[in-house]
């Protein structure tokens, strides 16, 4: 892979053509969409920067560790003049419905783009083999590609390119496909035309803000990542915490309900990616299925995807905590009983404070 600063300036081209070739290039390789920023995020940096001083990037560290440095292209890649972004639909065909899922609490809810290959393998190839074309065509140049595999803010260079605008949820919205899709990115040093920003269409809609379960969305454009859901599922490596465990429900890996009550979303349309297909039948599984899985069965079963970064332990601790919100049974109980000594100490604390939960529930039922 070419790197930015490793190689001598472009030669002149119709920088134009290129630019448009790239977007049909991107189209053929099955992207949605294909936009071009330049490198000025000072206004994101501002807000990031105080972000991270209020706190709320909480247990990742990484994040502070890179400080501006996401805000900064051309630091993190030397020589870098534009950002290509891309989009790539994620929601699987033929998977049940969410807020059914969501509406049975004996289910394990997984964020929709994770029922699917890892896509970060996905959109990482499909990326590459653009950055391969545009050599194919112009010759060596600089370039790195990203997908949420290394300090870039997304959003924001999406935005810049016209592939959207940010949502008070702080995810990437767009009029004609919803958000219900990834983002990637091509840093080069080419000095191409930059495609036109949108404007935002949110209005007045607080959609999003009020249906959060956990109150993440603290105000428009602004999320509290120590109380997100998706962070608490994927990101935290410790315990979660005791009063936000009643609030997640039956979501195991990653929330959606953001983008399930947003109206832009009617829009949305399905992957036609066939790696982001519904593996395993976790669309649609029982929290005490999932539960019995031994370690063996979660890497196996789960390889490829991008569950299994999360490991076996944090998968665990979160399907303890769906048990521990679940309907009282026999079936919840024995679930339960069965890993009360478990090897970890972080998933036995979950599952002591689900079974004390689960008394709790079944003395009120009787």
């Amino acid at each position: 892979m070419s790197a930015a600063a490793a190689t001598p300036p472009p030669a002149p081209h119709d920088w134009a053509a290129l630019a448009a070739d790239i977007r049909r290039w991107g189209r053929a390789l099955g992207f949605e969409e294909i936009g071009i920023a330049d490198t000025d995020l000072a206004v994101e940096e501002r807000r990031l920067l105080d972000w991270l001083a209020a706190g709320r990037h909480g247990a990742m560290d990484y994040m502070a560790r890179h400080g501006a440095t996401r805000a900064r292209p051309a630091e993190l890649v030397p020589g870098t003049l534009r950002v290509i972004t891309a989009r790539l639909n994620c929601r699987p065909p033929a998977a049940r419905a969410s807020e059914a899922v969501l509406a049975d609490p004996t289910k394990a809810y997984i964020a929709r783009y994770a029922l699917g290959r890892d896509y970060h393998k996905v959109m990482r190839a499909k990326l590459q083999r653009l950055a391969d074309r545009i050599e194919q065509s112009i010759g060596e140049f600089g370039y790195r590609v990203f997908t949420d595999s290394a300090p870039v803010l997304e959003v924001a260079l999406a935005a810049k390119s016209g592939l959207g605008w940010q949502g008070k949820h702080t995810l990437l919205l767009t009029r004609d496909a919803g958000s219900w899709f990834f983002l990637g990115e091509i840093y080069t040093d080419l000095p191409l035309p930059q495609t036109p920003p949108q404007t935002g269409h949110c209005g007045s809609c607080r959609a999003c803000i009020d249906i959060c379960p956990t109150g993440a969305i603290v105000a428009p454009w602004e999320l509290d990542a120590r109380r997100c859901i998706s962070y608490l599922t994927i990101e935290l490596p410790g315990s979660i915490p005791e009063e936000l465990r009643p609030l997640i429900g039956n979501r195991v890996y990653g929330c959606d309900d953001c983008q399930l009550c947003c109206p832009w979303n009617r829009f949305a349309q399905d992957a036609t990616e066939p790696a982001f297909a519904v593996r395993e039948g976790l669309d649609d599984a029982d929290l005490v299925a999932l539960f019995a899985w031994t370690e063996a069965e979660f890497s196996a079963r789960l390889a490829g995807t991008a569950i299994r970064r999360i490991g076996y332990e944090r998968w665990s601790r979160n399907l303890a905590v769906g048990l521990g919100n679940a309907p009282h049974g026999d079936a919840v109980a024995a679930a339960l009983a069965a890993r009360a000594h478990d090897p970890s100490a972080l998933v036995r604390q979950h599952v002591a404070w689900a079974r004390a939960r689960q008394a709790t529930r079944q003395r009120g039922d009787h």
